[in-house]
């Protein structure tokens, strides 16, 4: 897949996802808004109460949704047969993707009301989206290879070292210049950052890279360089900036991703199994939508 087809593919991701959120609610915001011992008698109610034709059909895609996003996804991480099957980063896409809309989906269905036993596995499903964000953000501070596997300490080192060196053979940038884009102390230093300190760093780095890569552009116009040089080396420079934020961060990121697997993992089998005796519930007793 080319970056081109991979824009587009995220896009209709993206779209859908907003189509799905917007349309229904646009289409049953009055129904939704009306208080819920008055909803029996508003025309809506047939279709969008739990138990209605289109009520009812949120659930199920909801829940269908929900369980192949997490089957997919689990599978395709660790099975050796599925290595060839796509970019991992991909199907982590996909994953998110059923993993946001489903239970969208899923909370049309409730019509906002929540009550009994099926309350756990709602409040469970929005721990585990909400969760799942964090882990996402916690996720891409994480440097991997194309095919999705984690580089070693000494692999982004040297990798580190290949950008210093472009710099400085291809485009001629000295020293003192070279040494501002490697302004962070020891690894040893931010081993054991907590979360918010993680945040703290990154959002003080982007504005602080933001300021830095702005100086460095206006010294390479000083120097009467193409703009096009200048593209390219301001590329490089940001590649570097953010690669060497990431090593110095990443026993901290990589501690907090372990935890958050201890945290997003009860969340989603509370979740999955009150669900699933929700719908033996809605089965034995009848409901059972279009089949």
């Amino acid at each position: 897949m080319t970056k081109t087809q991979h824009r587009i593919y995220l896009s209709f991701l993206l779209l859908i996802g907003a189509f799905v959120l917007i349309a229904v609610g646009i289409y049953g915001y009055r129904y939704y808004l009306t208080p819920y011992e008055d909803r029996f008698f508003n025309p809506l109610d047939k279709l969008l109460k739990p138990s209605g034709f289109l009520g009812h059909g949120f659930g199920i895609i909801g829940s269908i949704m929900m369980i192949l996003g997490v089957a997919m996804y689990m599978v395709r991480k660790r099975s050796r047969k599925m290595l060839r099957m796509g970019l991992l980063k991909h199907w982590l896409e996909m994953h998110i993707f059923l993993c946001s809309v489903g239970p969208i989906l899923v909370l049309y269905h409730t019509a906002f009301k929540f009550g009994g036993i099926v309350a756990v596995s709602f409040w469970s499903m929005v721990a585990v989206v909400v969760s799942g964000v964090v882990g996402r953000f916690i996720y891409i501070q994480i440097p991997r290879s194309i095919h999705g596997q984690e580089y070693s300490l000494d692999e982004l080192k040297l990798l580190n070292f290949g950008y210093t060196e472009t710099l400085r053979k291809d485009y001629n940038l000295h020293d003192d210049l070279l040494k501002r884009l490697d302004h962070f102390r020891s690894v040893e230093s931010y081993e054991t950052l907590g979360f918010f300190s993680v945040m703290g760093i990154i959002l003080h780095d982007y504005f602080e890279n933001a300021s830095l890569i702005h100086q460095i552009r206006k010294e390479l116009v000083k120097r009467n360089i193409s703009h096009k040089s200048i593209d390219e080396i301001i590329k490089i420079c940001k590649s570097k900036l953010v690669l060497t934020r990431r090593i110095i961060l990443l026993h901290s990121v990589q501690r907090l991703f372990k935890y958050w697997h201890i945290i997003h993992l009860p969340f989603a089998l509370v979740m999955l199994i009150i669900m699933l005796i929700h719908v033996g519930v809605a089965v034995a007793f009848g409901y059972t939508w279009i089949f």
